[in-house]
């Protein structure tokens, strides 16, 4: 049954009506940290931007409109101006072209990225779609899939060999309590890019799942490394992404998601509190947190990612869409120690 997971977590439902263990007072000074938002121009990862650029470190928003880059460093030096008083200087941004529907985009904006000769701290893979209408994405793959999967699998592969230089080193990758309504069997390989029998949730629900099960291999192949892989639920957060809702699943439906979203959903600055823990908590690292998945804030939950052959079955998948669309590709995915 799909969210009983979270259903009877009671820790999860705490949440709601305790203060975060985890809030910006608690970030640690990030000065000489280089760090990596995919989707930064807005919503969670605009804000996730924000938290960590307050605290000194040197964002790159991974965005693919440039125009909307802009503006979005233009807001955020504004705002930590405004509510970071204590922070002295220029905040410290810089824009990187990244689509996430092409990967040899994502290749190239890796690769655009290493010739600056900076190392790699923090990498949040945040960018993403939901609930989009059918489409394929420039790959001719199924496009939430292609998306919030397969873009952030050859981007993150590409800048791994810089992370490891550069640890102790996180990445996070923001999943959903979505990955729990999928298709039957979690991703159904074969029938991936039809449009039948799965619809716009399961699409983003399988897509969701395609990140856990991500951070799980990758997490277990880093194990020995001081970088740690982990994965985050951001909560109910009003923010545009479901801006398809009304496309993709009528209008009566996506009402109802917007009445809630504007009744009871967290703000974007409150919602990046569990990615900026991941990103930045000193807890993880302490108590050796790895291929976790956790709901607001930094609480440990029960995931439907468990499955390793699952998980290396996305793994061995994804690396075959690498070398028959990136032919001659220079992205080597980690192996299991």
């Amino acid at each position: 049954m799909p969210y009983t997971n979270v259903v009877f977590n009671g820790a999860y439902w705490k949440s709601f009506t305790h203060r975060p263990r985890y809030t910006h007072d608690d970030i640690p000074d990030l000065t000489g940290k280089v760090a990596i938002v995919t989707g930064a121009n807005s919503g969670l990862g605009y804000a996730t931007t924000v938290a960590l650029a307050a605290k000194g470190a040197h964002v790159f928003l991974a965005c693919r409109a440039m125009g909307k880059a802009l503006e979005a460093i233009e807001k955020a030096k504004a705002e930590i101006k405004t509510k970071y008083p204590q922070f002295k200087g220029e905040p410290n941004f810089d824009f990187l072209a990244l689509d996430l529907n092409d990967m040899k985009k994502c290749q190239h904006a890796a690769q655009e990225f290493l010739k600056r000769g900076l190392p790699l701290h923090i990498l949040v893979n945040n960018g993403g779609i939901m609930t989009s209408p059918y489409a394929l994405s420039a790959d001719g793959i199924e496009q939430q899939f292609a998306v919030n999967h397969m873009g952030h699998f050859v981007f993150t592969m590409a800048l791994l060999d810089r992370i490891k230089e550069s640890q102790p080193a996180r990445i996070v990758m923001l999943s959903s309590i979505g990955h729990e309504m999928t298709v039957k069997g979690g991703i159904d390989f074969e029938t991936l890019n039809e449009k039948h029998p799965s619809n716009p949730p399961t699409r983003y629900g399988r897509s969701k799942l395609a990140n856990l099960l991500f951070g799980k291999a990758l997490a277990r192949r880093l194990v020995n490394e001081q970088i740690y892989v982990n994965m985050p639920h951001p909560g109910f957060v009003y923010t545009d992404l479901a801006r398809n809702n009304k496309e993709s699943m009528g209008g009566v439906a996506a009402g109802v998601y917007d009445l809630a979203g504007k009744m009871c959903a967290a703000k974007p600055e409150i919602g990046c509190l569990n990615q900026v823990f991941c990103a930045t908590s000193p807890e993880i690292e302490e108590k050796n947190l790895r291929g976790r998945y956790f709901v607001p804030v930094g609480i440990e939950c029960r995931h439907h990612a468990l499955d390793e052959e699952l998980q290396e079955k996305l793994w061995e998948f994804s690396e075959k869409l690498v070398r028959e669309k990136l032919k001659g590709s220079a992205v080597e995915p980690a192996r299991e120690p």
